[in-house]
C-alpha cells in the first residue's frame, strides 16, 4: 500500500523542528522584554492550533506562575466588545498567518492594551505583519491538509515562548525533541500493536481520546486528527472530565486512547483510568505513559523519552501515524479529507 503526502510530512518533523528551535531560541530576549509589562496570557487560536494553544495554558501556568486563557474570537468578532486587556499578552497562533478571525482578533487584543506575539508558520502573513514579535516557525511547506510539522513546530514555539516567561525548565530537554521524535518515528512504524490498533479501530465507529495536564492538548489533538482523516467520532476529554460521567460511552464499540508523559503528576491517573476501562471489558490503548501504562492496556504505542514539559512534541507523533494509517485502511486518503481547506475563515 503506497503511503501519502501526511506521512512524509510527519517524516520530516525532526528537521523542522531543529530549524524552529534554531530560528527561535535567540528570541527568548525579545519575548521576555514584551512580557515585563505583562502579568497574564491569552492564546488565541482554532482546530489545531488551539490544541496547541491547550499545551501552551498548561505550560504557563504550571512553570512560569502566570494565568493563561483561551480566548474566544467571536468577542471580538462577532459581539465586537472591547476589553480592557492592559497586563496581557496576547498570543495568536495560526498555521498559515491568513486566517481573518485570529488576526482581527489580535489586532482587537493590541486595541484593548494588550502586548501581542505571533506563532506562524507564514512569514510574511497578515498575522505575522501586526504582531510585536512574531515567532516563525520553520515547518517549510505543508501541503496534506492534516497539520502535522506545522502542529509540532508550534508546540516547540510556545516551548520557547515558555522559556521566555521563565519557565523553570531545563534547556536540554528542549535541545533532545528532535533526535527524540526521529527515533519515536522508527519505533512507532515497527511496533507490533500499530497494525492491530489500526485494524481494531477500523471496526469501531469511534472512539475515546484522554489525556490530563501537559498532555491534555495531545488528547484533543489526535481526537480532532481522527475526526477529520479517518470519519470516525473522536471525543477528546481530560481523564478528569471522562470520569464525571462520559465514561459510560466506553464499550465493546468505543475504545479509550490514552496519551501521557513517561513521567510527571498525571501519569498514575491514566494508568488507572486504563485498568478500569479494560476491567470493565472495553478496549484501552495507550499511547506514551512508559512501562505503566502500556501494562495497563490492551495494546500500546510507545511515547518519547523526553521530559514532562516538552513530551506534547513527541507524543502527538504516535498518534499522527496511527491515523494515517487508519485512514488508508479505511480507504481514505489522508491528505485531502473531505470538506476541509489547508485556511479555515470563519466569522
Amino acid at each position: 500500500m503506497s503511503t501519502s503526502r501526511m506521512r512524509a510530512e510527519i517524516g520530516e518533523q525532526p528537521e523542522a523542528l531543529r530549524r524552529t528551535l534554531d530560528a527561535l531560541l535567540p528570541r527568548t530576549a525579545d519575548i521576555a522584554q514584551l512580557a515585563r509589562e505583562t502579568r497574564q496570557v491569552l492564546f488565541i487560536a482554532r482546530g489545531s492550533s488551539d490544541n496547541a494553544a491547550v499545551y501552551g495554558r498548561y505550560l504557563v501556568e504550571s512553570h512560569t506562575g502566570r494565568l493563561a486563557t483561551l480566548a474566544a474570537p467571536s468577542i471580538a468578532t462577532t459581539y465586537k466588545r472591547k476589553l480592557d486587556l492592559s497586563g496581557v499578552l496576547a498570543v495568536a497562533i495560526s498555521q498559515s498567518g491568513k486566517t481573518e478571525e485570529i488576526v482581527e482578533t489580535l489586532d482587537w487584543a493590541a486595541a484593548g492594551g494588550a502586548r501581542t506575539v505571533a506563532i506562524t508558520n507564514g512569514s510574511g502573513s497578515p498575522l505575522a505583519e501586526i504582531a510585536e514579535v512574531a515567532l516563525l516557525t520553520q515547518a517549510g511547506d505543508e501541503l496534506a491538509v492534516p497539520a502535522t510539522k506545522t502542529y509540532t513546530t508550534q508546540l516547540a514555539a510556545l516551548s520557547i515562548l515558555g522559556l521566555g516567561l521563565g519557565a523553570d525548565v531545563e534547556l536540554d530537554d528542549l535541545r533532545a525533541v528532535p533526535d527524540e521524535v526521529q527515533r519515536i518515528i522508527a519505533i512507532t512504524e515497527s511496533a507490533p500493536a500499530l497494525p492491530e490498533i489500526v485494524e481494531e479501530l477500523a471496526q469501531v465507529p469511534g472512539a475515546v481520546v484522554s489525556g490530563r495536564g501537559i498532555a491534555f492538548g495531545t488528547a484533543l489533538e489526535l481526537a480532532l486528527k481522527i475526526k477529520e482523516a479517518c470519519y470516525l467520532h473522536a471525543m477528546g476529554l481530560s481523564y478528569a472530565d471522562l470520569l464525571h460521567g462520559p465514561i459510560a460511552v466506553v464499550d465493546d464499540q468505543t475504545p479509550a486512547l490514552l496519551v501521557a508523559a513517561e513521567e510527571g503528576p498525571t501519569l498514575s491517573g491514566t494508568v488507572a483510568l486504563a485498568r478500569r476501562v479494560t476491567t470493565a471489558g472495553s478496549r484501552a490503548y495507550g499511547i506514551g505513559g512508559g512501562t505503566g501504562l502500556a501494562d495497563a492496556s490492551s495494546l500500546a504505542l510507545p511515547g518519547p523519552a523526553l521530559a514532562e514539559w516538552v513530551a506534547p512534541l513527541g507524543l502527538i507523533v504516535p498518534g499522527q501515524i496511527l491515523v494515517e494509517n487508519l485512514a488508508r485502511r479505511l480507504g481514505i486518503d489522508p491528505d485531502v479529507p473531505r470538506g476541509l481547506n489547508k485556511v479555515t475563515q470563519t466569522d
